[in-house]
């Protein structure tokens, strides 16, 4: 792997059977990241099980079931190459039932490509996801409107304008800043700009795909921000002592420091920090580290606490305020819901105290005030009480550690951000 290119997590999005699995077939594939001898024998099973055209797609889809159904479930990781950026890609289900799948691809990517078929243009599902990208806080959208040979005529200007402009008022519904958004034409299953100009889409005189994810940028370090080490698991090393391990998520942690975990509120000095093994004076966002603590015994600190510098300790919440998206619920979430919240590496069950407020998917305007229930599919800010001290913090003020999933019955309910904290 060249440690020197930068490295950048990638999400495709977008309604079900609009080509995201293809489009990444193709990239993989074009990128040298596939062997072209597996292409012509997917393409032949493809046909075999009169799936004709699906061969690229099944490049991600290696699951039998998948393969049966045509439709993508689980989230794949593939890695592939340009002469810039190395990208791992998260091809994520466009499928209503594996939105909760999504929610975990998204939640780590840098940059998302939304796939439109030009044929359908924008539907129900690709509002759904735009708004969830939104929510789990990606910056930078690539749009792909795809499935431009399918158009009649074959390759329409007119018909992509027109979905360019419905993908456009629809981002600007949900508040993206368009500066940060690129919307080409491509089709994935002929390789129609995707790596290269296409004399088919001569009309076209902007980017090809490739150019537009080289163009990404990586998202800064946040160095800047306090110190936010949520911790993963406690070793009691004989000769050492206690040596918390987390992955810094925010700020820079020195040899020498003081630092405090909280909920407990116990502190000590960090007397050494090592990653993969190899000592180091200090880590920074994306660490994975252990560190040696002074002060704290074993017994003190447990997965889930936070660690951070005394003068700008990690956030305690009494209670907090929530953007929820309700992804699947059977019934209905009404006050006095207590499921789990995963937020960084703390699972603690949280009360629902009060629902404020309901609001539009499509425009994030309040709906609804003081709602008695909220369901599957709708967006609301409610009021959460921890059942137990948890560290959580504004997403506005640090978004690493602002934003939560909610689990019930073996199943992601729903998904969120947390707008505003009162403190213990």
């Amino acid at each position: 792997m060249p440690a020197d290119k930068p490295h950048m997590n990638l999400v495709f999005i977008g309604h079900v059977d609009h080509g995201k699995s293809t489009l990444v077939g193709r990239l993989l594939y074009e990128a040298g990241a596939i062997d072209p001898h597996l292409i012509e024998k997917y393409r032949q099973e493809a046909e075999a099980k009169g799936k004709g055209t699906f061969e690229f797609a099944w490049v991600m889809d290696r699951e039998k079931e998948e393969r049966e159904r045509g439709l993508t479930i689980d989230v794949a990781h593939r890695r592939f190459d340009t002469d810039k950026y190395y990208f791992t890609i998260i091809d994520a289900p466009g499928h209503r039932d594996f939105v909760k799948n999504m929610i975990t691809g998204t939640s780590q990517a840098d940059a998302a490509v939304l796939v439109v078929a030009a044929p359908e243009g924008v539907m129900a599902q690709t509002k759904e996801h735009v708004f969830l990208a939104r929510t789990l806080g990606i910056q930078q959208l690539i749009v792909a409107i795809n499935k431009m040979d399918a158009t009649k005529p074959p390759y329409d200007e007119k018909r992509f304008n027109e979905v360019k402009e419905q993908v456009t008022q629809l981002l600007k519904l949900i508040g993206w800043d368009l500066n940060k958004v690129k919307i080409l034409p491509v089709s994935a299953y002929m390789g129609d700009n995707v790596m290269k100009p296409s004399s088919n889409l001569g009309w076209w005189k902007g980017e090809a795909l490739i150019d537009a994810l080289n163009s990404l940028e990586v998202p800064p370090k946040p160095i800047d921000l306090p110190l936010r080490i949520p911790v993963q698991d406690v070793y009691s090393i004989t000769g050492i002592g206690t040596v918390p391990v987390g992955r810094v998520e925010t700020g820079v942690l020195k040899v020498g420091d003081r630092v405090v975990f909280n909920p407990p509120g116990v502190s000590g000095e960090v007397k050494s920090i090592e990653m993969h093994h190899e000592p180091m004076q200090k880590a920074e966002p994306g660490d994975n580290i252990g560190f040696n603590v002074r002060g704290v015994g074993k017994k003190d600190i447990r997965r889930g606490d936070v660690a951070g510098h005394p003068d700008n300790p990690p956030t305690v919440a009494r209670t907090f305020t929530g953007r929820i998206v309700v992804l699947q619920h059977p019934s209905v979430i009404t006050a006095g819901y207590t499921p789990v919240f995963h937020c960084h590496t703390a699972q603690v069950a949280c009360r629902f105290e009060e629902l404020l407020q309901k609001l539009d998917p499509r425009t994030g305007q309040v709906k609804e005030e003081n709602p008695n229930f909220i369901k599957t599919g709708e967006i609301a800010v409610v009021k959460l009480r921890p059942t137990r001290p948890m560290v959580i913090e504004r997403v506005q003020d640090i978004p690493q550690l602002g934003r939560f999933a909610i689990r019930d019955m073996g199943v992601t309910v729903a998904a969120g951000m947390c707008l505003d904290v009162e403190k213990r």
